[in-house]
């Protein structure tokens, strides 16, 4: 069954926003009777009938409705926006379907690219999860500084996944672990005084393997190391 993202009140009918009508009349072909659900993307989910379409708008009638507990393992990921936005938003859409909680873009020091609109970026969110099938979606941050998240009260695990010889713990602990914060760098690498700054509030460094990823690839590798291990940890 097709699934709409749309405000849920608890009322007894829901009013499709423009370019969710737009899709499921135009693209699915929908008409009055058909079936369909609906999620907020915050754990509800309303199983509708389409009651009345119009050329902007559909309106819906609840049928029945259900509430999904949040995930019990969240992941949050702090990565640095590559050059190449087509790059990062492939990440998003990939880390989505995956199930991450939160994406936070990240300012460094060897940062390329400065600025970004997250309006594109929200709304590959949103189609990747009703995709995927999720009535959780990723919360998607504005962007901030580094220096911000590092000190961002945190509880779980924290990790900094960066190319700097030291002791590091393996991508596959990331499976191990109730919920994480992982910080992925740039495509120059986080800078000597940021991870400096990491390991003295507490960060763990990160190892993803012998080959040097770029951002996106290093990014959803630790996303399926938390999410695709998960049930090697419950044997």
């Amino acid at each position: 069954m097709h699934r709409c993202f749309a405000p849920l009140d608890g009322s007894s009918t829901c009013l499709l926003p423009e370019d969710e009508a737009h899709h499921l009349v135009h693209v699915l072909r929908m008409r009055e009777g058909d079936p369909v659900e609906v999620t907020d993307g915050k754990g509800s989910l309303a199983f509708c009938i389409v009651r009345q379409v119009t050329k902007k708008a559909v309106v819906l009638d609840v049928t029945g409705s259900s509430t999904i507990a949040q995930p019990a393992r969240r992941l949050f990921m702090a990565v640095a926006p590559t050059k190449n936005m087509d790059r990062f938003e492939w990440f998003v859409e990939k880390a989505t379907e995956l199930g991450v909680s939160s994406i936070i873009p990240v300012w460094c020091d060897h940062s390329e690219r400065r600025k970004m609109g997250m309006d594109r970026v929200r709304k590959l969110v949103v189609s990747a999860a009703k995709q995927s099938g999720q009535v959780w979606f990723p919360e998607c941050r504005e962007p901030v500084e580094l220096g911000e998240i590092l000190r961002l009260p945190f509880e779980g695990n924290r990790f900094m996944a960066h190319c700097r010889d030291g002791v590091k713990v393996p991508a596959r602990d990331l499976g191990s672990v109730p919920s994480a914060l992982v910080v992925i760098g740039p495509e120059g690498d986080f800078s000597g005084r940021e991870t400096e700054l990491a390991h003295s509030l507490g960060f763990t460094s990160l190892s993803l393997g012998e080959n040097r990823l770029r951002t996106e690839t290093a990014a959803l590798a630790a996303v399926m190391a938390f999410h695709l291990a998960e049930p090697l940890s419950k044997t």
